[in-house]
């Protein structure tokens, strides 16, 4: 795994020009300049803006590492008098920090014991070695695996074999050119199809389980949206967007020949042929993961209609004690006690190799926590809600779009489970307002907060992908764009189409129980 600091195929910072780092303290000032000033508790909005502008300009710039980018919140932020320091840095080590730490060690043990070359040898003779397959077979396994499982889980437990399948690629003398398009079009549709899978869902992703609890907390007459009626709803909508990412990423986007890789299925066989009988370092490697796969998946409790099926947290009592980020840190740990046979005298992994992972990618994400928080601290998410006003007496097809275009592009800043804490209440509220169903408002909302694609912190699975170095943050964003449109079409459309047969939403009005 490259790390996030040497990004294969992208110019050092020290050679970007020199108006880019002059642009981002520009645009901030001119927002200093240009913003009105904030109301009672708001007068902050205009400095965090400004910060969002100047962090945002520098990451599609890259006039500096994309990581020291990701610490300017620890010196704007108080020097705004937004908040203090010492609660800028705590977002810097929250929980999801950790979980990444963990599973990029785990991923560098699967490495070092060389199963890695296993599963993806495997996984090529499955699906077949054209490209276009190749993506679709990835993108396939993680939206099944993102349905019940985080979706930073499922990226980080394809991305290793992803990579080991594009080395073997190049091992084999595929074009550089074919090899970059493959590159970018696999790691994107592993980090898209985890989003596209959570969305599916209710379990699937954290933002659709923060709607379950805000909507209900806030509207406790309303009607419960049961895990059937969610899948139901979500489902179609979640099928179409894989299909039609798949396309979009291997046709328009990154046309990938129709060749077999690998000099097609006999060499595959070959290859794997040539790996003989599993080692005992693999075997080792592989259950470690296998086990840390298996406690992600059954950690949680699932309710399923009037079906309670616990999870080993809380058989256990260990709810909200033990998370995901303990048991990938507790299994990571294990990898440097272990000892390893192919290697007489060591471990499964040692510190030396840890200088792959990508720590810039943890800077990068606390970034994003920082983002959130700012946005909260500084009363920008409030004042952003307070404008849904403009939208009283719109049509609805029209208030559903607004509501997408807003939370898409909101995300690609900042955490898509923190913007949706901030804003689902902002908008239960706006629906008050305008004398429309809430539901209207949240349910796009709650969608449209796993579809910001352009920006590595705006998901997990995202900033995940973006830390192999495979993936130039420019591509990312022209790719994502292109999501982020088909996001906002497919959202509204399932919205106005499914959305009051499967859901009860009402178009037309306010129900009852929302006037309360």
């Amino acid at each position: 795994m490259e790390s996030l600091d040497t990004p294969v195929g992208k110019r050092p910072p020290s050679s970007r020009p020199g108006w880019t780092l002059a642009l981002g303290p520009v645009l901030a000032g001119l927002v200093l300049l240009a913003a009105p000033g904030g109301g009672p508790g708001q007068e902050h909005v205009p400095a965090m803006a400004a910060v969002a502008v100047w962090m945002a300009t520098w990451w599609i710039t890259e006039a500096v590492p994309v990581a020291v980018t990701s610490l300017l919140p620890l010196v704007l932020v108080p020097f705004a008098g937004i908040a203090p320091m010492a609660d800028v840095a705590e977002n810097y080590g929250r929980p999801t920090i950790f979980l990444f730490l963990g599973g990029f060690l785990l991923a560098l043990g699967l490495q070092a014991s060389g199963v890695h070359r296993r599963l993806a040898l495997r996984i090529v003779a499955t699906v077949g070695s054209r490209p276009r397959r190749l993506v679709l077979g990835f993108m396939l396994a993680c939206w099944l695996l993102s349905m019940w499982i985080a979706n930073t889980s499922t990226a980080m437990l394809m991305l290793p074999v992803a990579l080991s399948v594009l080395r073997e690629a190049e091992d084999e003398g595929l074009d550089p050119a074919v090899r970059t398009r493959l590159s970018i079009a696999l790691l994107l549709g592993i980090a898209y199809a985890c989003n596209m899978g959570g969305m599916a869902t209710p379990v699937g992703t954290p933002p659709n389980l923060a709607f379950q609890r805000i909507f209900h907390q806030t509207f406790p007459g309303a009607p419960q949206v049961s895990f059937l009626q969610w899948t139901l709803f979500a489902l179609p909508f979640s099928i179409t967007f894989l299909m039609l990412g798949w396309w979009l990423l291997t046709g328009p986007l990154f046309k990938l020949p129709g060749t077999d890789l690998m000099g097609g299925k006999t060499a595959v066989q070959q290859l794997r042929a040539a790996l003989g009988p599993l080692r005992r370092d693999e075997r080792l490697a592989g259950f470690v993961f296998g086990i840390t796969a298996l406690l992600w998946m059954t950690g949680a409790s699932l309710d399923v209609g009037e079906l309670h099926v616990p999870g080993w947290r809380e058989l256990l009592g260990l709810e909200g004690l033990v998370g995901d980020a303990t048991v990938a840190v507790g299994m990571a740990v294990l990898l440097f006690v272990l000892p390893s046979k192919d290697r007489p005298g060591e471990r499964l992994l040692e510190w030396r190799m840890t200088s792959a992972v990508p720590w810039g990618l943890l800077l990068l994400f606390g970034g994003g926590f920082a983002l959130a928080d700012g946005f909260a601290a500084s009363g920008l998410s409030a004042w952003a809600g307070a404008h849904f006003s403009a939208l009283d007496g719109a049509p609805p097809l029209l208030v559903i779009v607004a509501v997408c275009a807003l939370l898409t592009y909101l995300t690609e800043l900042t955490s898509n489970l923190a913007t949706t804490e901030m804003v689902l209440p902002i908008l239960a509220a706006a629906a008050v307002t305008l004398d429309v169903d809430p539901r209207l408002l949240m349910v796009p909302a709650t969608l449209s907060a796993s579809c910001a694609f352009m920006m590595p912190v705006a998901t997990p699975p995202a900033a995940i992908v973006f830390g192999s170095g495979l993936v130039p943050i420019r591509q990312m964003i022209r790719a994502g764009f292109w999501f982020n449109i088909l996001g906002i079409v497919l959202i509204t459309a399932v919205c106005w189409l499914l959305g009051g047969p499967v859901l009860g939403i009402v178009l037309d009005g306010a129900p009852a129980w929302a006037r309360l």
